[in-house]
């Protein structure tokens, strides 16, 4: 079970070398996007806030110090979860990346591997554990661990191979918020101004949604995940963060079970369902979680009978958008989820609970 619920994709992931091939998912759903949840005002800050130009560079800080990087790298090895959108986005080169999960070709799901094009494809990176020999061979002049978990052994032995980014200081590990990414690699690899027109564009783009579907403003918008058989209710991370871009918000019985600081996913137990009742509710499906969602004590919930639930399976798409929340995977989580939230929500009772593949 525990390393099921770690394979999960909302918030922030442990540290890669404590955990399965697929990162902690289960501490990525509980943080990596609690910062998403600040939506467009949530980070005001531009390119200085990662660092100061030099004479000879840029200098970027983080958690592990600062760090110079000059001219335009042409060589980029990402050791993060996500950060590979993030280049590809900017017009950066990869020669390296780190699995999450997907098992697709270069570690990269549909939304990059359509911007990658005829470039070559990246060398895939076990996420278990970093293997410094494979990342020297492929002779990197920048590495990038921005959406990471990276220790201070880890960053050292790094930067003996190549300039390297780690996270920011002063966030989670693993919490760096969309936008501030996109600005720390667009530093990074010398191109702030097309970073910044990136966030602007994506932050649009929510507005837009809000614009076009003001039925979204106020109504109550739920992540949950069903692993084998049981469920777990999340407050931050990337998926919840995206229905509170649109607008949504909490319900208040889900609200009440995270107190003070502790906004970990909360597990309940089927006599507690009754808290996931809402205008809209994301369910992803773990394992045999499937079998969960069909069983009567879920689908007589208001929420499944009214058809306002949206099932999504581990590996689909769509839950693969919201698990990375990034730049690429952002604009396309909004194409395909929008009209579904929008259907959902409706009002109307004899919609039928939908299901994404």
């Amino acid at each position: 079970m525990k390393r099921t619920i770690e394979r999960l994709g909302a918030g922030r992931p442990a540290r890669a070398a404590r955990v399965r091939a697929g990162v902690g998912r289960r501490e990525l759903l509980a943080g990596a996007g609690s910062v998403l949840l600040l939506g467009a005002a949530g980070c005001a800050g531009g390119p200085e806030d990662t660092g100061e130009a030099s004479g000879t560079g840029r200098r970027i800080e983080h958690k592990h110090g600062t760090t110079e990087v000059a001219g335009r790298p042409s060589r980029v090895v990402t050791v993060g979860l996500t950060e590979q959108d993030y280049v590809l986005a900017l017009g950066g080169t990869l020669v390296g990346v780190r699995e999450w999960f997907g098992g697709y070709d270069g570690a990269l799901w549909p939304w990059a591997r359509e911007v990658l094009g005829d470039a070559a494809v990246p060398e895939v990176l076990p996420v278990d554990e970093l293997n410094f020999e494979q990342i020297a061979a492929l002779e990197p002049d920048l590495v990038l661990g921005v959406n990471s978990g990276l220790t201070q052994e880890e960053y050292d032995l790094l930067s003996n191979i190549a300039p390297t980014v780690a996270q920011p200081a002063g966030l989670p590990d693993y919490g760096a918020p969309w936008q501030d990414i996109a600005r720390i690699v667009g530093r990074a690899l010398d191109r702030e101004d097309e970073a910044e027109a990136l966030v602007a564009d994506i932050e649009e783009r929510f507005e837009q949604v809000r614009a076009e579907h003001p039925e979204f403003d106020g109504a109550t918008g739920l992540l949950a995940t069903f692993i084998d058989e049981a469920a777990f209710v999340y407050a931050e991370g990337p998926a919840p963060g995206f229905l509170t871009q649109l607008g949504l918000q909490l319900p208040e019985a889900a609200a009440e079970l995270f107190t003070g600081e502790n906004r970990e996913p909360v597990e309940i137990s089927l006599e507690q369902l009754e808290v996931l009742n809402s205008d809209v509710l994301l369910v992803g499906l773990y394992g045999d979680g499937e079998r969960l969602a069909r069983r009567p004590v879920v689908r007589d919930l208001d929420v499944a009978r009214e058809g306002r639930m949206l099932t999504m399976p581990e590996m689909s798409d769509v839950n693969g958008a919201l698990s990375f929340g990034s730049v690429l995977s952002l604009p396309f989580a909004l194409d395909e989820l929008v009209p579904r939230l929008a259907d959902l929500i409706d009002g109307d009772p004899e919609t039928e609970a939908a299901a994404v593949e």
